[in-house]
């Protein structure tokens, strides 16, 4: 009897310990490019066992001093279904303090380390028009290219990202998911982030 119980619980924790996460889709969608616009949004499979998504944002009315974000997990059941969170967060005050909201700071964690966001508001687009020499001019823009004059950007996001939360920080079951993530500013709805993904 207590070899059953022992050996179900090591195969428990093999299964989790083995637990892997395919990134199968990515989608973005903005819903008022007079604010923003996704300059790209993509899912890079580099080789069958290695996928990352990236994705940029223009904002065109900065700086942003109000921001939501409701954060819904899906999974797949005849269609995808509301599965465990589905949280709003006020996305200013959540940056002055991670620690307000664990549920926020679990999903955040999933793609902070990929990320420019890293501050609170205001989220301001810096961008000049001096004149300046072509050496100046060529550092500049190497430096900006990646900065993206702090438009918002997610950069290969890879399924190892995600793998650590799902997996290690909070099991989840086996099965087909979607992350979706409405993002408002001044209580308007202007874009919709889906991540769809695969717990094996």
């Amino acid at each position: 009897m207590h070899f059953s119980v022992g050996f179900l619980v090591t195969m428990l924790l093999i299964r989790k310990v083995h637990s892997l996460v395919e990134i199968t889709n990515f989608k973005c969608e903005s819903l008022d490019r007079n604010f923003s616009n996704f300059e790209y949004c993509r899912l890079k499979s580099v080789n069958r066992t290695y996928k990352y998504v990236s994705l940029k944002v223009n904002l065109f009315q900065t700086p942003v001093n109000q921001v939501k974000v409701n954060t819904a997990f899906y999974k797949r059941l005849n269609g995808y279904k509301p599965f465990l969170y589905n949280v709003a967060v006020d996305g200013c005050k959540f940056m002055k303090n991670q620690n307000s909201s664990p549920v926020s700071k679990y999903i955040f964690g999933v793609f902070k380390d990929a990320s420019n966001i890293n501050h609170s508001c205001p989220y301001d687009v810096r961008k000049t028009k001096q004149k300046t020499s072509a050496f100046r001019y060529c550092f500049k823009y190497i430096y900006f290219s990646v900065s993206a004059w702090h438009d918002i950007f997610v950069e290969k996001l890879s399924a190892e990202n995600i793998n650590f939360q799902i997996t290690k920080i909070l099991p989840f079951p086996e099965g087909k998911y979607m992350i979706q993530m409405h993002w408002f500013a001044y209580e308007i709805n202007r874009a919709i982030i889906r991540l769809y993904y695969t717990l094996t």
